[in-house]
C-alpha cells in the first residue's frame, strides 16, 4: 500500500531553511533529507541575503520556510539586535515582492523573556513575522526553543556543552562561569519538533517547545569528565542512567579528533595456548556480532543517529571509511588482525568496511542496543 507521504498524487513539500549551514540548520536539513518522497529541500546560502532577486526567487519556490539564520554572539550587543532584525526584514520584503505566502516557521528562543539583545531581537522578529502573516494571509509559527545541544555545535558559540566537549577532548581545562540550571533539548528531538509543525501545518504565534532535560552546569561537566576518563582515556563504553546521558555521550565523542584517535590498538596477550584480546569493555548491554567478509567485499554504507557502534578487526586486513553526512571529506583507516584494533562509528557519520586482504576478514561488531527491525536507526548512504 502506498503511504500518504509517498503517493504520486501528493508532491513533496518544498522546504527552504535559512541558516542551513549552521548548527540547527545542518541537523534539520539532514533529518528532513531522510524522507525524499515527503520533502524536497531547496538549498540556501547566506549569500542569498545580499541579493534581492536571488532571495525573491528562492522564497518563490518554497512551500515552507524555516527561518533559522541569526547571530547569537558578538562583542557589540547592538550588532546582534540589528543583524537579526535585518534578516527578518529582508525575508519579509522578499515574500512581499514575490507575492507568495508559504508556511513560515521562525526559530525563536526562551531568551525572549530576558532583557538582552538576542532575546529582544527574537521577540521582535516573531512579532514582525506575525504581522506579515496577518496582512498576507500567510501561515506562521513562532517556535520558542530552550537551550539546544548535540553533535557538531560550535564551541564558544552554540552552547556551554559544545565548549566543554571540545575542551575535554583537546587538552583544555573547562571552567564554570555560572552554575545555572539549564533547560535543554537534544538537536534530534528538536528536528522532530520541526517536522511535527511542518506535517501538521501548525499555525501558532507563540509555540513553546518543552525541554526534555534539566541539569545544572556543574552536573553536566561532571558527567562529561567521567566520559573523558572512561571512554576517551580508557576506551570503555560507559553505562547510561537515562536518555540524556546517552545523548550527551554521542555529543561528546563527536568532538574527538577522529582521524588521529582511531584506530585504537588493543593489548594482545600471548601464551602457550595462543592469544587473547579484550575487544570491548562496556558498562552497558547491547549486541555483539561476528562477520566473515570475503576479499574485495564492502559492508555497511549507512549511518546511525543514536547508536554507539564499534568495529573490531580480529583477523585479516580491512579498510574502514567514515564521512560525516552532508560533507565530502572521507577518512580512511586501515586495520589488521596482526595488530587487533578498533574504530568506533560516531553518529551522523556514514561508514563502511572493506576486505582489502587476500584472506577472509573476521570482524567483531558491537552496538549498544539490540537490533530492532521496526526501529533500526540505520540509514543507507554510500561513503
Amino acid at each position: 500500500m502506498t503511504s500518504k507521504y509517498t503517493s504520486v498524487d501528493t508532491p513533496p513539500l518544498r522546504i527552504g531553511i535559512t541558516g542551513q549551514s549552521g548548527f540547527m540548520g545542518t541537523h534539520l536539513f539532514n533529518s528532513l533529507s531522510r524522507f525524499p518522497g515527503k520533502y524536497k529541500l531547496l538549498p540556501f546560502s547566506d549569500e542569498f541575503f545580499t541579493s534581492d532577486d536571488t532571495l525573491r526567487n528562492w522564497v518563490s519556490g518554497c512551500d515552507v520556510i524555516v527561518h533559522l539564520a541569526a547571530l547569537n554572539r558578538h562583542c557589540d550587543p547592538q550588532v546582534i539586535y540589528d543583524t537579526n532584525l535585518k534578516l527578518v526584514c529582508l525575508l519579509i520584503a522578499a515574500l512581499e515582492a514575490a507575492t507568495v505566502a508559504p508556511q513560515v516557521i521562525f526559530s525563536s528562543s526562551s531568551q525572549e523573556e530576558f532583557d538582552n539583545s538576542y532575546g529582544r531581537s527574537k521577540r521582535k522578529g516573531r512579532e514582525l513575522f506575525l504581522d506579515w502573516a496577518k496582512s498576507n494571509h500567510g501561515k506562521f509559527t513562532g517556535m520558542v526553543i530552550p537551550n539546544v545541544f548535540g553533535p557538531f555545535g560550535h564551541p564558544y558559540y552554540n552552547s556551554v556543552i559544545a565548549t566543554f566537549c571540545y575542551q575535554l577532548t583537546h587538552n583544555e581545562q573547562p571552567k564554570i562561569e555560572t552554575d545555572a540550571l539549564m533547560k535543554l533539548i537534544y538537536i534530534d528531538e528538536l528536528a522532530e519538533e520541526f517536522r511535527k509543525v511542518i506535517d501538521m501545518h501548525t499555525e501558532k504565534e507563540y509555540y513553546s517547545i518543552t525541554h526534555t532535560s534539566e541539569k545544572r552546569v556543574s552536573e553536566i561537566l561532571r558527567i562529561l569528565m567521567s566520559f573523558k576518563e572512561q571512554y576517551f582515556e580508557k576506551g570503555i563504553i560507559p553505562g547510561f542512567h537515562d536518555r540524556f546521558e546517552l545523548q550527551l555521550f554521542n555529543t561528546f565523542r563527536c568532538y574527538m579528533d577522529i582521524r588521529n584517535y582511531f584506530p585504537v590498538n588493543l593489548p594482545l596477550n600471548i601464551d602457550n595456548r595462543g592469544s587473547f584480546v579484550e575487544t570491548i569493555k562496556a558498562e552497558t548491554g547491547g549486541q555483539t556480532s561476528v562477520s566473515i567478509t570475503l576479499p574485495g567485499i564492502i559492508r555497511g554504507q549507512h549511518f546511525h543517529t543514536r547508536k554507539i557502534e564499534r568495529f573490531v578487526v580480529i583477523c585479516g586486513k580491512a579498510r574502514i571509511q567514515l564521512r560525516r553526512v552532508g560533507t565530502s571529506e572521507v577518512m580512511d583507516f586501515e586495520l589488521s588482525g596482526d595488530t587487533p584494533s578498533y574504530v568506533d562509528m560516531p553518529v551522523w557519520y556514514t561508514h563502511n568496511i572493506m576486505n582489502i586482504g587476500e584472506d577472509e576478514l573476521y570482524t567483531l561488531f558491537w552496538t549498544n542496543e539490540m537490533f530492532d527491525p521496526n526501529d533500526p536507526d540505520t540509514y543507507f548512504e554510500k561513503v
